[in-house]
């Protein structure tokens, strides 16, 4: 496995992924092969990894994945020089209670990798004390690699000096200290960053990230400080597709899946059939059943309830085939969903779920789930693992409950999914909970 780093910070909102990001980018104009990975169940942060790498960057958990999925995810950097992998929240953040081969945390696949954790510092406000929270971030877990820090927002070179003399006294490695700079700032919404491919001035953002990496961080050091641990000649998890073939809903309003799970299906010999509802597309007729999944139907409520096209089509298809959806999929596969204003909008009808935005409440989380009836590509009494992440709440979930499910720490969640069978043999079910993988 080549070499690597994973590009962490003591807080969410820090500046990590603007120095993941410029990196990749300044790497990948220097020609190095890099591959990005991300730790955590992020879908948005991949998306820019793939943007500015120009490679598909895959999610990596230590909460929801056994080890042996862990090491096949990680063939897919065979043949890369450099591997960059960003972090999720603060290092150290996690679940109480730890799953499958940690609690969720960074630090988790950055000890098990054998990546040496590169600490992004917001040093805007302190001076020397900065020193001290690198210090403890160093020492907590005396077994992870450590190998320095980034400094973020630096006020002067005066502010610069005093920082780094700080690190200096504590023997920590300052690989770069970065100003201020808004001309890189990445506009967000309410799941996170907006997406990667709505974003119009993307490419020019990542050239001046990648410049302005490049001028103050000694990327020579850095990459002189990966290293990588001997990983385990284990056989790689293979994950059941939903279907040989397989209609998935891809555009702006579904596009939050799981890049490990499409390369499992692949590796599988599946096909996937992408289509797009809001362009008033339906499944494609050929696939033995069709995924839609999470993303953004909220904000095309009004496009989705006129695609009467794309509702038909579904239906039809229904009927006689497994239709899945995951949150925004699942919202969409109900009978209405309510914007934030109170307005009703029309759904596929597939499901009796209706869905609002009008109260909006947070829903965050890992999620461990028993099958109390199958979906595609899993059958009942199925140990799942998965993540929720959503502002919306049920209104009325009149259909059959989908399954048991649980939080991180065991406490049961009302939101079971739903499951209706059709006459003619097909079925429609739906989660809130995105899938991840199935538990050892």
């Amino acid at each position: 496995m080549p070499k690597g780093l994973l590009i962490s910070a003591p807080a969410s909102g820090t500046g990590k992924t603007t120095v993941t990001l410029g990196l990749l980018a300044a790497l990948r104009a220097q020609g190095v092969k890099v591959q990005p990975f991300k730790s955590g169940p992020d879908y948005i942060d991949p998306a820019f990894h793939y943007a500015a790498s120009g490679r598909a960057s895959y999610n990596l958990d230590s909460w929801a994945m056994p080890q042996a999925i862990l090491c096949g995810i990680l063939a897919q950097a065979s043949d890369a020089e450099l591997i960059i992998a960003e972090g999720s929240m603060g290092l150290f953040d996690g679940v109480a209670i730890a799953g499958e081969t940690g609690s969720g945390a960074s630090a988790d696949i950055a000890t098990l990798m054998g990546w040496p954790v590169v600490l992004v510092i917001d040093v805007s406000g302190q001076a020397q004390s900065a020193a001290a929270v690198a210090l403890g971030f160093a020492k907590l877990r005396p077994e992870m690699p450590f190998a320095g820090v980034i400094l973020n927002r630096v006020a002067s070179p005066r502010h610069e000096a005093m920082v780094r003399a700080g690190m200096a006294a504590q023997g920590i490695t300052v690989f770069g200290a970065l100003p201020r700079n808004p001309d890189i700032t990445l506009p967000e919404r309410h799941l996170g960053l907006v997406q990667a491919e709505e974003n119009l001035d993307l490419v020019a953002i990542l050239k001046r990230a990648a410049a302005f990496v490049s001028a103050h961080v000694d990327i020579p050091a850095l990459l002189a400080a990966s290293a990588a641990a001997p990983q385990p000649a284990l056989t790689p998890t293979k994950m059941p597709p939903p279907g040989q073939r397989i209609a998935l809903a891809r555009d702006a309003a579904f596009s939050f899946v799981y890049p490990h799970l499409i390369a499992a299906w692949r590796a599988a010999g599946a096909t996937i059939l992408p289509f797009s509802p809001l362009g008033d597309e339906g499944p494609d007729h050929s696939a033995d059943c069709c995924w839609l999944p999470g993303g953004y139907p909220e904000l095309h409520a009004g496009k989705l309830a006129a695609a009467t096209g794309f509702r038909q089509k579904i239906k039809g298809f229904a009927q006689t085939r497994p239709v899945h959806g995951e949150c925004g999929g699942y919202m969409a596969l109900g009978a209405a969903l309510v914007d934030k204003e109170g307005v009703r909008h029309e759904m596929a009808g597939l499901l009796g779920l209706v869905t609002s935005y009008e109260k909006r409440k947070m829903h965050l989380g890992y999620r461990q789930a028993t099958l109390l009836q199958p979906i595609p590509g899993q059958a009942a009494g199925a140990r799942l693992r998965g993540h929720e992440f959503h502002y919306s709440t049920i209104l009325d979930q009149p259909d059959a409950p989908l399954a048991e499910v649980r939080d991180a720490s065991g406490v049961e969640v009302p939101e079971t999914g739903s499951l209706r069978r059709f006459a003619q043999g097909g079925m429609a079910t739906g989660t809130y909970f995105h899938l991840i993988g199935q538990a050892s």
